[in-house]
């Protein structure tokens, strides 16, 4: 994996997630309320250009292509263009990953309109989003490991709002790490996961 190395220190990386954090949250809104808005013709008009103004201004400098995965001059590495987890990225669910003294990994998030499949629910491509990147994080804990298979069962449709994603290791074996997962929402669970992640070859 390529690293690009950006010669920022712990504080000059926590100014930065302050800064851009917010802005993708806004950008977020923005997204929920477009979906969501019924103003008049005008109104629709008059946003558009002001977002237009907006993104050209974001635009007057900016880098070649994506983000990328980078390292600060502490050892923090940062993806914030994940479309899993990325800070500046406003597709990417606003997901916080959290784990405990076993190994458990465990999310808490609260998915909107933007992410809608089935009426009133959560699209299936986007469940497994949450679940292939919080077993990916959870089979990386001791080693680096990419996804090699990922396997669904839709137990039943994932209702819009707040959601709960957990994952634990099952097995290693060698360079493959076996992870297995839940997405549940208050009434129990929506979706089953396991996962097989690899750790490249060195």
């Amino acid at each position: 994996m390529n690293l690009t190395h950006d010669d920022i220190d712990r504080d000059e990386l926590e100014r930065r997630k302050a800064l851009f954090g917010p802005l993708a949250d806004a950008v977020r809104d923005l997204v929920d309320a477009t979906i969501r808005t019924e103003v008049d013709d005008a109104v629709i008009k008059e946003v558009h250009t002001e977002i237009a103004a907006a993104t050209a201004k974001l635009r007057a400098t900016q880098i070649d292509g994506a983000f990328g995965m980078r390292r600060a001059s502490t050892g923090e590495q940062f993806a914030w263009g994940n479309a899993g987890v990325g800070l500046k990225n406003a597709i990417a669910p606003p997901l916080v990953i959290e784990r405990d003294d076993t190994g458990r990994h465990w999310t808490d998030v609260t998915l909107g309109a933007a992410y809608e499949g089935p009426p009133g629910h959560v699209h299936g491509g986007i469940c497994a989003l949450v679940l292939d990147h919080l077993l990916g994080v959870t089979a990386s804990a001791a080693a680096r490991r990419f996804t090699g298979t990922l396997t669904l069962r839709y137990v039943r449709a994932t209702p819009l709002g707040p959601l709960r994603a957990e994952a634990d290791v099952v097995s290693v074996e060698g360079r493959k790490g076996t992870v297995r997962g839940t997405l549940s929402v208050a009434t129990g669970v929506t979706v089953e996961a396991e996962g097989i992640f690899v750790a490249p070859a060195t």
